[in-house]
């Protein structure tokens, strides 16, 4: 198993980042799990792990999606990257900006009053939840995605061969990089500005993201099951197509409760309920394909992309809807069953989906037929158990929180203190079970193919 073009190669890099970025991410929110029960556990508050959380977790996604890309598109367009010097100008662009906005959220963690105006601007954070990188840093990732979309373009245009899954992906990530923009304004009207807000927050989740996805999910099955072009495109139009249908109207259960008109309550309402059919779609895909293909090229690769699709599902689609009817949602809105959507929905929708694209692309990066699967099983196991359990547990969290705080009266501070606990102390084992299953990925990661021979175990077999 090998390379086709020798600037694939130019993915390592970013899912190196990527990896690493993962394991600060879980590290920080086993952390931030910890400050739950004991606030003063760390140096650092819990307003700014949790930034550093969040702000991981967005981020090595982008910089894996955007590894997966630069090994797609190559191969999609059957020609060299149109430039790898710019590809790795990019990269560490990435990486230089990334661990400087890393460092100023540490630095006004520790100083708050270090967060001082700029030319106009917050310096180390201006304070929007999810997007909290300064300008300057808004800056430099806009340039670091023009150089981005720019080199695959070229790619493309270089050979002018265009494919389905090539053409859905940078769709996708042409979709990605607008819905930023909206990110960087400030409106006086607190209404207004959540309002632009949600288009960074949800059409990415909820849109683009899931776009890239689907045109990923296609690439995939096609590699590890050697599943016919025509049946896997034709198939991605229409997870697609219903994606963007439900997703971009599905924004309104967002504006349920910010002051817009309360149409938005039937807009939101109806197309959150539509939003799971396209995932749906996409597990039953999946399924079909690895069925009618029994012979796979690569068994870790395969169970990451199906997993993907089955979690995608279950997290974003199940665990979302059942709370985004306005009906429901004004009970539950802010709780931490909102929580428990968000860390299942990414765990399915982007997790999976990125460490799926390392395990199907990786060996043939490095050059190997074959690999040690048990520590991707492993790590896979780990990671998933660990994460039904957190999930579970939040969600428990959840419904005492909705039923104490909503329907009792009680005060937040009580809730958290005296009845959610054990939830806290479940939540943190948990989260450690996780970080066990990260540890065992970014080993895998380091090591998959640089073993010796006797070490490795077939990665072609019939299922």
């Amino acid at each position: 198993m090998s390379i086709k073009y020798e600037s694939q190669k130019i993915a390592q890099y970013f899912y190196t980042f990527a990896v690493v970025l993962f394991l600060v991410q879980v590290l920080v929110g086993i952390i931030a799990a910890v400050q739950f029960m004991w606030p003063d556990f760390f140096f650092l508050n819990f307003n700014t792990i949790r930034t550093l959380h969040i702000n991981a977790l967005v981020v090595w996604l982008l910089v894996g999606l955007m590894g997966a890309t630069y090994y797609v598109i190559p191969e999609e367009s059957e020609t060299e990257l149109w430039s790898v010097p710019l590809a790795l100008l990019q990269f560490w662009a990435t990486v230089i900006a990334v661990t400087a906005v890393v460092l100023g959220y540490i630095w006004m963690g520790l100083d708050p009053q270090a967060n001082s105006t700029v030319l106009g601007t917050q310096l180390l954070n201006e304070g929007r939840e999810y997007i909290e990188a300064p300008r300057w840093a808004d800056i430099l990732i806009v340039v670091s995605v023009l150089l981005f979309l720019f080199n695959c373009l070229m790619t493309v245009l270089k050979t002018k061969k265009w494919t389905g899954i090539q053409g859905t992906l940078l769709g996708g990530l042409v979709f990605l990089a607008l819905m930023y923009l909206p990110g960087m304004m400030y409106m006086k009207s607190m209404v207004r500005d959540q309002w632009w807000w949600w288009w960074v927050v949800h059409l990415w989740v909820e849109g683009s993201w899931e776009v890239i996805a689907g045109a990923l999910l296609a690439f995939m099955l096609m590699k590890v099951t050697g599943a016919k072009r025509e049946v896997l495109e034709r198939w991605m139009y229409v997870e697609v197509g219903l994606v963007l249908f439900t997703g971009i109207l599905g924004t309104g259960h967002h504006y349920y409760w910010i002051g817009t008109p309360a149409y938005w309550l039937w807009v939101g309402g109806i197309f959150s309920s539509l939003e799971p059919i396209p995932l749906l779609v996409m597990v039953w895909d999946a399924f079909r394909t690895t069925r009618e293909h029994r012979t796979v090229a690569n068994r870790p690769g395969q169970y990451y992309t199906v997993s993907h699709a089955i979690f995608n599902f279950v997290g974003a689609g199940l665990w979302g809807v059942v709370h985004t009817l306005p009906q429901v949602n004004k009970w539950t809105h802010g709780t931490q069953i909102t929580t428990a959507h968000g860390h299942l929905a990414f765990y399915g929708a982007y997790v999976l989906l990125v460490l799926a694209m390392i395990y199907v692309t990786l060996p043939a990066i490095r050059g190997v037929k074959s690999f040690n699967e048990s520590r991707a099983f492993q790590s896979f196991w780990w990671m998933t158990i660990s994460m039904v359990f957190i999930v579970l547990t939040i969600t428990g969290a959840g419904m005492v929180q909705t039923y104490m705080e909503r329907l009792m009266g009680l005060d937040y501070v009580a809730v958290k203190a005296n009845y959610n606990l054990w939830f806290w102390i479940l939540r943190t084992i948990f989260g450690v079970g996780f970080l066990i299953g990260v540890g065992i990925f970014v080993v895998d990661y380091f090591k998959l193919g640089k073993e010796p021979a006797s070490a490795a175990s077939p990665a072609t077999e019939r299922v």
